[in-house]
């Protein structure tokens, strides 16, 4: 394989070029990504830099000896369409990048709501701009914010808020917050953090529209009421970024498919937001939007670029993430499900410091703690060795 490019200046990308390089790959390594900025880290957008406690450039991601991995970067170009037979990809500025080995990378984009035209005032939080934008708003002095869907970056962007002194306001279309990730108790739970703090937590509320001249000024409910808004941040989730894919031959269904290995086409891999395979511990076709999946997922699709002969065992995560919100730490491994088994088995719901286990067909399938990071860490590693509900309960 003689040159190999990444499309996707993310923490996949990124990860992904530097385990080529480890992996030997001394040829001609190339980025490309729509952004004009080198690979940062998402998570601080919606806490610490949001809040001003860290400025973009402390969220850089680190790039190690820049020139062992002798990478070109080609940033703020977009690709916008892909040729597997003549081994191309094309840009938005017209010109064209050849490959024999290519990596996808290109993340996800928030989904939107409609805003009329020249209304200022309606944001989303993907990148370090969108951060950028909403934070200066809050500097200018909005005070009234409502975000708009409850799931893990509007509760971190609402808990934000708050540590700011803003009035929040937190629309919810479903009747508990994450209900489809945690299940109805500890969705129910995580609503109850954000009003003990003070925000106007609003489930089963559908957003009709914004109304407002040059900026938005309310937020109008399908019930008919309105939220009066200084600033909105609209929340409710992204889609992979697969669109200049149409049409090149790869399968497309929420995401690129790749095969078990992460292959998505001879010499063509997928990885991070972007990428959905069957991850065969948990039997199911996932795609995971999680900062550990990333690095994983970058590493585990370069090896298996370079492999020729298909030898490169199957990628089988365990998925694990994390959320900051007020005093509490949330972390969440595994896969469940709103319908599975749900059983604390480490300290106390009320002083909101324990351990949840899902459970699933006799199998342990994930663990949530609040405040209780050395658990989740060892409940992750049995859950990947295929953890017995039954043991698990014995053992707690």
């Amino acid at each position: 394989m003689r040159r190999i490019v990444v499309v996707g200046a993310s923490l996949a990308g990124l990860r992904a070029a530097e385990a080529l390089r480890e992996e030997g790959f001394d040829g001609p390594l190339t980025v490309i990504g729509d952004e004009p900025h080198r690979p940062y880290d998402r998570p601080p957008l919606s806490k610490q830099v949001l809040a001003g406690a860290k400025e973009a450039s402390q969220i850089a991601l680190p790039v190690g000896d820049r020139e062992a991995l002798d990478l070109t970067w080609r940033l703020g170009v977009a690709a916008v369409g892909l040729d597997l037979v003549e081994r191309r990809v094309a840009l938005d500025d017209g010109s064209q990048e050849q490959f024999d080995g290519l990596v996808i990378a290109t993340g996800a984009t928030p989904r939107r709501i409609a805003v009329p035209e020249g209304m200022a005032g309606v944001h989303t939080l993907r990148t370090i701009d969108d951060c950028l934008a909403l934070r200066d708003a809050l500097d200018a002095g909005a005070s009234r914010v409502v975000v708009v869907g409850a799931g893990f970056i509007g509760a971190e962007v609402a808990a934000t808020c708050r540590g700011r002194g803003a009035e929040v306001t937190l629309l919810e279309a479903l009747p508990v917050p994450l209900g489809r990730v945690l299940g109805e108790d500890m969705g129910r739970l995580c609503g109850d953090l954000h009003r003990d703090h003070g925000v106007d937590l609003r489930t089963g509320a559908g957003v009709a529209g914004f109304e407002g001249g040059a900026r938005v000024e309310q937020v109008r409910l399908s019930d008919g009421s309105a939220v009066p808004a200084d600033v909105v941040v609209v929340g409710v989730g992204v889609t992979p970024n697969t669109g200049w894919l149409e049409g090149s031959g790869l399968a497309l269904d929420d995401g690129v498919l790749c095969d078990e290995t992460t292959l998505a086409a001879p010499g063509v891999v997928a990885a991070g937001d972007v990428a959905r395979w069957p991850n065969g511990l948990f039997g199911e076709v996932m795609r995971v939007e999680h900062w550990d999946n990333a690095i994983d997922m970058g590493a585990h699709a370069a090896r298996r670029l370079l492999d020729g002969s298909g030898a490169t065992s199957d990628y089988r995560p365990v998925p694990w993430f994390w959320s900051d919100q007020y005093d509490r730490k949330l972390q969440l491994a595994g896969r469940p499900g709103p319908g599975d088994q749900v059983q604390v088995v480490a300290g106390s719901v009320e002083d909101r410091r324990f351990t949840a286990l899902y459970g699933r067909a006799g199998r342990v399938v994930g663990a949530l703690g609040w405040n209780m990071p050395a658990r989740i860490v060892r409940y992750r590693s049995q859950i990947a060795t295929g953890l017995s509900w039954d043991a698990a309960l014995a053992d707690a």
